[in-house]
């Protein structure tokens, strides 16, 4: 009796393993193939969109923003996203420093911590941002599946309207009008399926940031925007910078022994 007690209570603790296993390769699953068919769907409505010159389009419609508006998206890009500004782990999180993160007790030093972390780190802070975002609609099945069925529509629209224009009802819809049409009600179906990602991600990236921001003491990097590139040629043969380079040596020089 105690034998099959035994067995019967080991036979239970399988069957619970494997129902718990598979319930979590099925969601894995799930997720994984909807992420399959979203890039599937994507590199295929990319070459329809091209085939129906889709890139004529864009260019058209790039063509109507006034040029000095282009200008300044143009500044703005190359001055925010460049990736020179994005910050080395190093420097992120301090490593080889005595004291990296501390809490400034004194409340004027506070301010200009916070103001200088975010000015100095935000191309980290957005990188963070966008990496929870993207995780975050990784474990979003029903999110990634109704991307995907907005995909399939975008692949349809950009199907029946690739001789220039559809016909319903006797109602003609030029292929521009169709994407404006779709461009606006893919801006409603995003906000709906996303908004909760994107406050889940505000939430959880904000407290992140604000943690780093406020205990990050980086007062050491406020003059690296301050430094001077020199470059150019120091060849031994060139004697034009030699009285230069003797002077200022000698003045060094004299500063250490006073």
């Amino acid at each position: 009796r105690s034998f099959n007690n035994i067995n019967t209570k080991k036979v239970f603790k399988m069957v619970m393993e494997s129902t718990s296993s598979e319930a979590t390769g099925t969601g894995s699953a799930a997720s994984t193939g909807a992420m399959v068919m979203i890039g599937t769907l994507i590199n295929s409505a990319k070459d329809k969109f091209n085939n129906v010159g889709g890139g004529e389009i864009v260019s058209s419609i790039t063509s109507v923003i006034p040029k000095g508006t282009q200008d300044v998206i143009s500044d703005a890009k190359s001055k925010f996203f460049n990736l020179s500004y994005l910050r080395t782990p190093s420097a992120f999180f301090g490593f080889g420093e005595e004291k990296p993160f501390y809490f400034e007790r004194t409340p004027s030093l506070i301010l200009p911590r916070l103001r200088h972390n975010f000015s100095f780190f935000y191309l980290n802070y957005f990188v963070i941002t966008t990496t929870l975002f993207f995780l975050t609609l990784l474990i979003s099945p029903g999110t990634l599946t109704g991307i995907a069925i907005l995909i399939i529509s975008w692949f349809s629209v950009i199907r029946a309207t690739k001789e220039g224009s559809i016909t319903v009802k006797g109602l003609t819809i030029t292929q521009k009008q169709a994407f404006v049409v779709m461009s606006i009600f893919s801006a409603f179906v995003l906000v709906y399926l996303l908004s909760n990602i994107f406050w889940w991600t505000l939430g959880s990236s904000g407290f992140l940031v604000g943690m780093h921001a406020i205990f990050r003491d980086a007062s050491m990097h406020k003059d690296e925007e301050d430094k001077i590139e020199m470059t150019g040629d120091m060849s031994g043969d060139d004697k034009t910078m030699e009285p230069f380079l003797n002077s200022n040596l000698d003045q060094l020089e004299d500063i250490d022994v006073a």
